[in-house]
């Protein structure tokens, strides 16, 4: 059976509400995992706390700081803050950590960049060792909601972590942000889905619930499944409505 992940930073989202009552609305509503962005925003024991009382998973959050990793002078202040980053999933009992390369730099060449950041990831893989931790490298569209950022291409993302070649280092795997590129899963996965720490959903266009959009979100989870995959699909989408439903619905429609 397919599990999913409500991000909670859209769903069951309140104006002006406790951040970790959407973890018991989720829980409500039947999902048993959650997962959020930053955490140095967050009360951590209102979290924790919410998180021990409904007994849901925690799948993941964003290793912070997010700086760029593209820039050389930022590796030594991403190491510190993985390693609290680390601490803190592994209080909450998250199995990965979310990494963003950071925008192309003019005043850098691509090749510079790109050693930057295969430096800072290697460096963050001593620190994930042991740990139970792992870290997927997010690639992101730039064509509409992050124009600017480095690391557009899944398959560059994974050729990264290939070169890296740490098993503690992996991709998040955002099916939106790579069917606005104009990718499909099975050309730009193949046979690297074990590089996979985690993976995304939202439709297209308007980064809407799935099947309000025209991608084909069933079609490229069952190759990914069909394939080996077997983490969680994070529902990471703007609901256009806040009933848990709706939500009990898309997780019906993916899981076919």
């Amino acid at each position: 059976m397919r599990q999913f992940s409500a991000c909670i930073e859209w769903l069951f989202a309140r104006e002006g509400d406790n951040f970790a009552d959407r973890i018991r609305m989720a829980h409500r509503a039947g999902l048993n995992a959650v997962e959020f962005w930053r955490w140095t925003n967050k009360d951590l024991d209102a979290i924790a706390s919410a998180v021990a009382e409904t007994g849901i998973a925690v799948s993941g959050l964003v290793a912070e700081p997010m700086i760029a990793l593209t820039n050389p002078a930022n590796k030594e202040r991403w190491l510190e803050g993985l390693q609290r980053s680390v601490t803190v999933a592994q209080r909450l009992g998250a199995p990965v950590l979310i990494a963003q390369a950071g925008d192309d730099l003019p005043e850098f060449s691509r090749a510079t960049q790109r050693s930057a950041l295969i430096s800072a990831l290697s460096a963050g893989a001593d620190i994930l060792k042991g740990s139970g931790v792992r870290l997927g490298l997010e690639p992101l569209n730039t064509r509409i909601d992050h124009v600017g950022y480095y690391l557009s291409s899944t398959t560059e993302g994974l050729d990264i972590v290939d070169e890296v070649g740490r098993p503690e280092i992996g991709i998040v795997y955002d099916i939106y942000h790579s069917a606005v590129m104009g990718e499909r899963t099975e050309d730009v996965i193949g046979g690297r889905v074990d590089r996979i720490v985690h993976v995304h959903v939202a439709d297209h266009p308007g980064r809407n619930d799935p099947g309000t959009g025209g991608i084909d979100l069933l079609d490229r989870l069952n190759w990914l499944f069909d394939h080996g995959y077997r983490g969680r699909v994070g529902l990471e989408y703007r609901p256009l409505t806040q009933d848990p439903e709706a939500v009990r619905a898309v997780v019906t429609s993916l899981s076919a």
